[in-house]
């Protein structure tokens, strides 16, 4: 019990959202030796596509898709909070992609709104959405027929049978699981809308 509560205080559980101050420990130099953002992404991000990354911190996925995607392209980094997206905005700046990524700010009742895209990121942050059925609605509401969603999250944070049931609801806002892509210290699914 008493480790359990050190655990999650630790790893930050039962918080809400990532404040911005934790977002050190997800970008820095031992996080790319495990968790490459480049060799992640590029199964599936190419030149000219529009990608929406969800909950994106300060742009760890951020910056390396707008790389990908080319002059051609667009990510769009939805966040809810104000002082993540100024924080990609400071990075993209001095990466020299600053026009190729959107910031968007969310609210809670809506991820993002704009132009459909091809594909969309949620990697490590589903589990900070209360309303996760309402979540995986939007996105699927949000991605083009032949669009693709890659559903990431945090061994240390939520269990296989949570992540299973955040599966099942994303089935059920239409998606299906085509793949559980092998990433290091997470739990991953790659789903794509229900054809009608």
């Amino acid at each position: 019990m008493v480790m359990g509560k050190f655990a999650d205080l630790i790893f930050f559980r039962r918080h809400g959202l990532c404040p911005r101050w934790m977002c050190f420990t997800f970008d820095n130099v031992l996080r790319r030796l495990v968790q490459n953002p480049d060799r992640i992404i590029r199964p599936y991000v190419g030149a000219g596509d529009r990608v929406l990354d969800v909950g994106p911190g300060i742009g760890y996925f951020t910056i390396p898709i707008a790389g990908r995607v080319g002059s051609e392209g667009r990510v769009i980094a939805a966040d809810i909070q104000e002082s993540m997206l100024h924080g990609i905005a400071r990075r993209a700046e001095r990466a020299g992609v600053r026009g190729r990524v959107e910031l968007y700010r969310s609210r809670p009742d809506e991820i993002y709104s704009g132009d459909p895209v091809d594909f969309i990121l949620a990697f490590w942050m589903a589990h900070e959405v209360p309303d996760q059925q309402r979540f995986f609605a939007q996105l699927q509401g949000v991605l083009k027929s032949d669009g693709r969603f890659l559903l990431v999250e945090p061994k240390m944070h939520v269990s296989r049978a949570q992540f299973e049931t955040a599966i099942t609801m994303a089935q059920k806002a239409g998606f299906r699981l085509t793949d559980r892509p092998d990433i290091p210290l997470s739990l991953a699914a790659l789903l794509v809308p229900v054809m009608p």
